[in-house]
């Protein structure tokens, strides 16, 4: 069911028009009273249905709507904003267009490796169809939460939480094509709502508390070993840069022994974690 603009009247002339029908019917009442003439009874009917068609009226504020119904049947959609006026046979239902958010709980799921996590996300939305809103579901607010945790529990399951291989999307390394994903997953599922997803963003991730101190030892282990990797590399580039300086401009001519001692001695001082110590040999090498 697809929402349908329709007219309705201004309320305050109608208040005024129905106002001055009604003391129109209690002056009848009295002058009929007054003359003793049946006029009373026409005053009578006058202000019953002017009072009756005071209830018409209703108010609708800014970025608000107004679901009309009749018998149970859609009629239309009001969006005016003000005092607004239609049939007072028709219900009326309010239903607010501004931008809500919320945070969900945070939810302990499976990541693509099995680890356990905890992931949650804030979720900006809003209601661009009424009618959908309204007649689509049972209660779209409670919709949207139970919605969005599915979404979020999907998605979770998805992804890695942390990157294994070049180029593959995970929960910690690609918060954007993640943020993007639940916002398609969300936008899928709440459409039938007459519900617009404005925005989704991931508000806590981390490992579940049972698994986390390993966690944490395996991050810093890579770390570690990522650096370590890092350090070698350069320190072995060092050592062929001075090796070669020295060959070139004839400084120093090194047997295959001595330049072994050599490259040794500079990779440890290149790469050690502490300060080295100076040994001064006063003999030779052998």
């Amino acid at each position: 069911m697809k929402e349908n603009p329709i007219r309705s009247l201004p309320g305050i002339p109608m208040l005024l028009v129905l106002l001055a029908t009604t003391l129109l019917g209690g002056w009848l009442i009295l002058s009929s009273v007054q003359d003793g003439a049946p006029g009373w009874i026409a005053g009578i009917a006058l202000m019953v249905v002017s009072v009756f068609l005071m209830l018409g009226a209703y108010m609708v504020e800014p970025n608000q709507a107004a679901v009309i119904s009749l018998f149970g049947k859609y009629v239309g959609t009001v969006k005016e904003s003000g005092l607004r006026w239609n049939n007072p046979f028709y219900g009326k239902k309010k239903v607010s267009l501004r931008v809500r958010n919320f945070e969900s709980g945070k939810l302990k799921v499976n990541e693509l490796d099995g680890s356990p996590i905890e992931i949650a996300a804030v979720i900006v939305w809003r209601v661009v169809d009424s009618a959908e809103a309204v007649f689509n579901v049972d209660d779209y607010e409670s919709f949207v939460h139970i919605q969005s945790e599915a979404a979020l529990r999907a998605m979770a399951t998805s992804y890695p939480y942390d990157q294994h291989e070049e180029g593959q999307i995970s929960l910690r390394s690609h918060p954007v094509e993640i943020s993007d994903r639940l916002k398609e997953q969300l936008d899928e599922r709440l459409t039938a709502a007459g519900v617009d997803v404005v925005d989704a963003r991931i508000s806590h991730l981390a490992y579940a508390p049972e698994i986390a101190h390993a966690m944490l030892q395996r991050q810093q282990a890579n770390a570690i070993i990522a650096a370590r990797t890092r350090i070698v590399a350069g320190a072995v580039g060092m050592v062929e840069m001075a090796l070669a300086e020295l060959e070139k401009s004839g400084t120093v001519q090194l047997d295959e022994e001595r330049r072994a001692a050599m490259v040794s001695n500079l990779l440890v001082v290149l790469c050690g974690d502490r300060s080295t110590q100076p040994i001064v040999n006063a003999g030779t090498l052998y």
